[in-house]
């Protein structure tokens, strides 16, 4: 069973648009999903209604800037006027209480997929204590002077145009070079997936189709810069299981670097469970390949080892 509902967000003037998919049977465990950037939660109800079929309550919201948790067409991309990356992040702590309030004593897991991988990330960093167990699919590792560069850029452009306006500059050093690998390409976001049917749907949906605000870049790059920090990611309990998964032919993570750095990483850090699983032929989307129903059964599989 699939229901939506509201809670207020963290910056003060948002109302959260949400999704639950629940079991018809016993639950088993509860498994939040953090959606990716110009996206939205029900872009995931196959995966989640797969889960929610063998016991798992699946839950998930429209960040900020996104989906339904948006009423104003120029709020598209943006996040908060103040710390909007925290503000996403205490947002996704208030949907994981929510489920935990509904049940107290199944373990939770939490599954990032791109954006929502970087936020995924620094909740394990800042909140690991909540969970029983991550995700983190379609991620990538950026070098820290880039980061940087990027945070100081937009914090610039915020200054002077404010923080709605849209960066055709910021927008193509971020994403104009995904689709270069599948050139000449069929759409320009052939770099999602191999799967056709659903580029067109993506490409069709206004919801998919708007510019990032540089105030939601300079969210997007704080949220990696902090994931990345050594610090942070020593606050990670060193017991948690985390899982990274990505396509080899995804140019987000750079074909495979980004995953085994982050991986890697993780494992310096002194994480115990560190799981890395690359697909040779899938791109970014791994929820939405060609391959998906082994995907799927792969994500089960580790889930149900550790709940």
């Amino acid at each position: 069973m699939r229901k939506e509902y509201y809670y207020p967000s963290h910056d003060g003037r948002t109302q959260i648009h949400a999704m639950e998919w629940i079991p018809e049977g016993r639950v088993r465990g509860v498994l939040q999903i953090a959606h990716g950037m110009v996206e939205f939660i029900e872009r995931y109800d196959g995966f989640a209604s797969f889960m929610a079929s063998h016991g798992f309550y699946v839950t998930g919201n429209d960040h900020l800037g996104h989906g339904r948790s948006v009423t104003e067409e120029s709020d598209y991309g943006y996040f908060a006027r103040r710390d909007g990356f925290f503000c996403v992040l205490e947002d996704m702590r208030q949907l994981c209480a929510d489920a935990r309030g509904k049940y107290p004593d199944l373990p939770c897991f939490l599954l990032g997929h791109s954006m929502g991988s970087f936020l995924a990330r620094a909740y394990m960093e800042k909140y690991g204590e909540d969970l029983s167990g991550a995700i983190v699919m379609g991620t990538a590792w950026q070098p820290a002077p880039t980061l940087d560069l990027a945070i100081g850029l937009t914090a610039a452009l915020q200054r002077i145009r404010g923080g709605h306006y849209r960066s055709p500059l910021i927008n193509g050093m971020a994403l104009g070079s995904y689709n270069a690998a599948f050139e000449p390409g069929r759409t320009k976001n052939d770099w999602l997936t191999r799967d056709e049917a659903i580029v067109d749907a993506y490409v069709a949906n206004p919801l998919n189709q708007f510019v990032f605000t540089v105030n939601g870049y300079n969210s997007l790059f704080r949220a990696i810069r902090y994931s990345e920090r050594r610090k942070n990611l020593a606050r990670i309990p060193k017991d948690l299981p985390i899982l990274v998964v990505s396509g080899e032919k995804d140019p987000v993570g750079n074909f495979g670097k980004g995953p085994r750095t982050v991986a890697e990483a993780f494992r310096t850090a002194g994480i115990t469970d560190v799981t890395l699983k690359l697909y040779p032929d899938d791109r970014h989307e791994l929820l939405n390949e060609l391959d998906r129903d082994s995907v799927y059964q792969d994500l089960l599989t580790w889930l149900e080892a550790r709940l």
